[in-house]
């Protein structure tokens, strides 16, 4: 059944309308902080044959964990196995193409007289998932047993009812269970509002006709992609980059990025990348694949739909078992750190295709802190965020301060729902100093916050990324600041963490100082105004210092 391209439109929006009510109900009931407050969840409908249709927009690297899910879905029950009333859930990278554990993903088909037509699905990323740290997001992890509870695709409903030995099982392996409950209960309310905004649907569209409006949408995002890349130049264009290091005992990790443009299709090759870590820095091909995704749209069309249509005119090719293309059982808790690394390696890449659209360096990062104990008053909690940093400077405008760039699109939590639901003071919370690169357009501030255990020893475990090298600037801006883990007595001793610690208990008596990376900035620093410099200083948030260093302009202005 063919549709008309302004019934294809109606039917999209009607879909994306159904992924952003999910993912509003998700984030309202949800438990913890992480989905409730920090957004760190997504939603999205398929059709008949695992493929997306629609992707609520909210976390870019979230498409990893979605794209394969339902295909492997398929590929274990087939569509005569999933039966109307089933909902799947798995979080595996390498059985359930995930991402990493954290995010568990949830899924239910959708039938109408007795045929399926199509699917719902949520991801969140919960706080603990088991394993040898709290918050399972620790440096030190060397091989995805340690990371925590691996999930293939399962059921968890079968006739709309819940399998409870199930859920028993993954409780019983997670800190804090009843938060992770609170959480599972919220993605499985997600699901089934969505099944009946679907079916609603359905109803007013027929089957058919949805059927063939999925295959219209799918395919209109290939076209549209196909043309979006002709607007770049033909050529081939290299970039390379390090991760910090592993955590465990590999430093300056490379990722080697050659792309060629020919006509309507794009390759990425990162031959040449080093191999996987035995830290948990590693990307499955899922990650490598939102990577290369999320720039083609925010580059070539950042208002274009996210589907499966995307990887139409695009071919991503990775040595199996690099630090891109992980192979099983490799750690890889820690992917976004290395996935926000392929995003620099492309758009430094095509920096000289694109110099209006590419934006500096950014923090590179994904800097998250964990902790874990048991307040005065006796309760267990796991608390997990992560932090932004620097955006990089632009063409035409300032890099913006303390964001999440690229791939992980969440929200900084504010202090008040910290301090409300945990035993845990924020004693500082600004931004850093002169950590924002110099350039025409200089690049934005990195973040700094202080955290302090109220009568309790916390347990603490961190993973930081651009604290070694610094976030580049472009055409002629200068690199960003680096960012640091430390802890600081009352007495004022500060010690330095490493970069990715693990299971630190660190007492009242002592706060943990968390620093995140800068950004690079845009242009030759001599063309920045005076009126921006001025601003700079009187801000405060560049010292007269740093002006003068530079900014050789800055000695006439500031007489």
């Amino acid at each position: 059944m063919s549709m008309s391209p302004i019934d294809a439109e109606l039917l999209r929006n009607a879909m994306e309308s159904i992924a952003d009510e999910m993912y509003i109900a998700l984030m309202k009931s949800a438990y913890s902080t992480n989905i409730k407050e920090r957004k760190d969840h997504s939603t999205a409908l398929f059709d008949e044959n695992g493929r997306v249709v629609v992707q609520g927009e909210s976390m870019p690297l979230h498409l990893a964990s979605m794209l394969g899910l339902v295909e492997v879905v398929l590929e274990k029950y087939s569509k005569t196995g999933v039966k109307e009333g089933d909902m799947f859930l798995s979080n595996d990278p390498y059985v359930g193409r995930g991402s990493h554990l954290p995010d568990v993903a949830m899924a239910a088909p959708i039938f109408k007289d007795g045929e399926l037509v199509m699917f719902v699905c949520n991801i969140a990323h919960h706080a603990d998932m088991g394993g040898m740290s709290p918050g399972s997001m620790a440096g030190g992890m060397t091989e995805i047993y340690q990371e925590g509870l691996r999930i293939p695709p399962i059921r968890l409903f079968e006739d709309n009812v819940l399998k409870q030995d199930v859920m028993d099982m993954i409780l019983l392996n997670v800190r804090v269970p009843e938060e992770r409950l609170g959480d599972y209960n919220a993605q499985i309310a997600s699901n089934q509002l969505g099944k009946r905004r679907c079916m609603t649907l359905i109803e007013r569209w027929g089957k058919e006709k949805i059927r063939s409006g999925c295959d219209a949408i799918v395919a209109a995002v290939a076209r549209r992609t196909r043309a979006s890349i002709m607007d770049l130049p033909d050529g081939e264009y290299k970039f390379e980059d390090v991760v910090d290091d592993d955590g465990v005992s590999r430093e300056n990790i490379k990722i080697c990025v050659t792309i060629t443009v020919k006509g309507e299709e794009i390759k990425f090759d990162f031959s040449g990348t080093d191999l996987q870590v035995e830290g948990n820095n590693n990307v499955t091909m899922a990650g490598l694949q939102a990577s290369c995704l999320y720039c083609l749209k925010v580059l070539l069309d950042p208002d274009c739909p996210q589907n499966h249509g995307m990887l139409d005119p695009v071919t991503i090719e990775a040595p199996l078992g690099s630090v891109v293309n992980a192979s099983f059982p490799a750690a890889s808790a820690a992917r976004a750190q290395t996935g926000q690394r392929i995003v620099d390696c492309i758009l430094g890449a095509l920096a000289t295709a694109y110099p209006e659209k590419i934006v500096a360096a950014g923090n590179g990062a994904n800097t998250s802190a964990a902790f874990f104990g048991q307040s005065a008053a006796g309760k267990y909690y796991v608390y997990l965020e992560t932090l932004g940093g620097g955006a990089g400077g632009r063409f035409y405008k300032d890099g913006t301060d303390g964001v999440q760039v690229h791939m992980t699109n969440t929200s900084n939590l504010p202090i008040e729902a910290l301090e409300t639901e945990y035993p845990l003071m924020i004693e500082r919370y600004e931004f850093t100093e002169n950590s924002g690169g110099a350039g025409k357009y200089r690049g934005g501030l990195g973040i700094l916050r202080e955290y302090r255990p109220i009568g309790h020893n916390t347990t603490f475990s961190g993973q930081g990324e651009r604290f070694v090298n610094q976030p580049w600037g472009l055409f002629g801006g200068k690199p960003g600041g680096t960012g640091s883990f430390s802890t600081v007595s009352d007495s004022g001793v500060e010690t330095r963490l490493a970069n990715k610690p693990s299971a630190l208990r660190v007492g009242p008596e002592n706060v943990i100082r968390v620093i995140t990376a800068g950004a690079g900035g845009f242009g030759d620093p001599l063309e920045r105004s005076d009126a921006d410099l001025i601003e700079d200083k009187n801000s405060g948030k560049f010292s007269e210092e740093f002006l003068f260093k530079e900014y050789s302009q800055w000695k006439d202005l500031s007489k």
